[in-house]
């Protein structure tokens, strides 16, 4: 179900009153108009399901020829057993399938991905399926109460603001080997690169989200601007891509990876106004939405920094 930013400052309004703040500021600042939520009795975990499920049929691949599957949500009800072996049970996996889940903050789909090509490519598994499945829901209820706090200061909202421009969402994607299927879309490489040194800079749990904005998006940037530069030294030239598909987080993010590294703004498909910010579901589900007007040959360039901070580059031939 679609929830409106107006409805999240309607939840607000006694602290934004009390603290002087104004409203629309999710709009005005993040870009984030409306962002989704599911429907009363839909858990993530029964989306990214369905979201696995519809991925195996329009590859045409059956489930008992899966041999891996990665679950790649932030979203988790608990610590142990992991979320990937209800989604095994209820895909009707093979017992022989492989079956786990990574956490990797918003890079883990990408991350999953990157991780099946390379078991695929040393002969271990012939498909894999990479799933996320996200909800905001409980987290964002969570943060009102604490935001409505007598108590709660600017500086709270501050540093809990980007857990309000969080969305609902789940996709899959089918992995296979390249040579069963000429005409597909092939995973070419890419780059990864580490900056650990911040991880401190957006933690978050069941009951919130704390982000040191500002922090995060000079980290973020110095990171994407390194990755970039050594990856044309070492031969990947991404400056005429058809297609940018960026993780979504909000206009400033993403006004500054294009200024950075000097893309072309209309190839940067932009989600986050109407579903904001899904974690690691959030890339593939924009990936997905491009689809229906990329065009064979098409090459499109998978960018997302996460949490910690990492980011990852993978290129994919349309």
């Amino acid at each position: 179900m679609v929830v409106s930013s107006s409805e999240f400052d309607e939840r607000l309004a006694p602290s934004l009153k009390r603290l002087r703040l104004s409203k629309r500021l999710l709009e005005r600042v993040a870009g984030v108009a409306e962002r989704r939520w599911w429907s009363p009795g839909t858990d993530f975990d029964d989306a990214a399901i369905e979201a696995g499920a519809k991925a195996l049929a329009e590859a045409g691949i059956e489930p008992d020829q899966v041999g891996l599957l990665i679950n790649t949500s932030v979203t988790r009800r608990n610590l142990e057993p992991s979320v990937a072996v209800k989604i095994h049970h209820r895909l009707g996996l093979p017992s022989s399938a492989m079956n786990f889940d990574l956490a990797n903050a918003c890079l883990g789909f990408v991350n999953g991905i990157t991780l099946a090509a390379n078991m695929i490519d040393s002969g271990q598994i012939k498909y894999a399926l990479i799933v996320a499945g996200e909800d905001s829901q409980g987290t964002q209820e969570a943060t009102f109460k604490r935001l409505n706090r007598e108590d709660s200061t600017r500086q709270d909202f501050l540093n809990e603001f980007a857990t309000l421009t969080l969305g609902s969402g789940a996709a899959a994607a089918v992995i296979g080997p390249a040579d069963a299927h000429p005409g597909a879309h092939r995973i070419v490489g890419g780059v990864s690169r580490a900056g650990t040194e911040h991880h401190g800079l957006c933690v978050g749990g069941v009951d919130g989200m704390f982000t040191d904005t500002k922090g995060l998006l000079d980290g973020g940037l110095e990171l994407v601007v390194n990755a970039w530069n050594e990856a044309f030294t070492d031969g990947w030239d991404w400056r005429s891509m058809d297609r940018y598909v960026t993780h979504q987080v909000s206009n400033s993010y993403t006004n500054a990876i294009i200024k950075a590294v000097n893309l072309v703004r209309d190839r940067v498909p932009i989600t986050f106004p109407r579903w904001g910010n899904v974690g690691p579901a959030s890339l593939p589900m924009t990936l997905a939405q491009e689809a229906q007007t990329l065009k064979s040959g098409d090459r499109v360039l998978c960018m997302g920094v996460g949490s910690g901070l990492n980011t990852t580059m993978m290129e994919i031939a349309w």
